[in-house]
């Protein structure tokens, strides 16, 4: 029987979730090509097959919650958290929870963000697995991953159904904790 991390997606589900997901070119600027995820979320055979491959791989890894960053590792996330029957945690844009948070500021292209949680999101100790829908620089992933361990609570992976990796933003996460992508776009 396979370990939770040996856990890959097969060559049939890699191609079923691939083909759910659109390119937009030149979104947001002109020579990027953008990963719409819509799609994928629309199609309820390549959703299922997603959030089964999730639940497989991380039915066994005794968390007690999910973490998603804020937008759409909600969606992925409070999913998971539902079909793992451990607790769901926003990670969101500032100025957007309304009980004492605690923040931490990444930097992006043109500037700095800044993400938070509250400050009693997570049980002492708590095993958190961190999501969202794609990693590139790094930059809100790290961010979160911080904010996790500021909390007392460990963050034991992060995942990501798609992963730029020659962005590097995988690598720079890494230092911080396993990553976890479903797909890697070289």
């Amino acid at each position: 029987m396979k370990k939770g991390s040996d856990i890959k997606l097969s060559s049939v589900e890699r191609s079923i979730i691939e083909n759910a997901i659109r390119d937009i070119k030149d979104f947001p600027k002109e020579g990027i090509i953008f990963k719409d995820i819509t799609t994928l979320l629309g199609d309820k055979e390549a959703y299922a097959v997603l959030m089964n491959h999730l639940y497989q791989r991380y039915k066994e890894y005794n968390l007690d919650y999910i973490a998603g960053i804020d937008a759409r590792g909600f969606i992925f996330g409070a999913a998971l958290a539902q079909m793992l029957h451990v607790g769901f945690v926003p990670i969101r844009k500032k100025g957007k929870l309304p009980y004492t948070t605690i923040s931490e500021k990444y930097v992006l292209e043109y500037g700095v963000d800044e993400i938070e949680v509250h400050i009693d999101a997570f049980k002492p100790n708590a095993r958190v697995l961190l999501i969202d829908d794609l990693i590139a620089t790094g930059g809100t992933a790290n961010a979160a991953a911080k904010l996790i361990k500021q909390t007392g609570a460990e963050c034991i992976e992060a995942c990501f159904v798609l992963g730029l990796t020659f962005l590097e933003g995988i690598k720079k996460l890494q230092e911080q904790t396993d990553v976890y992508s479903l797909i890697e776009v070289n």
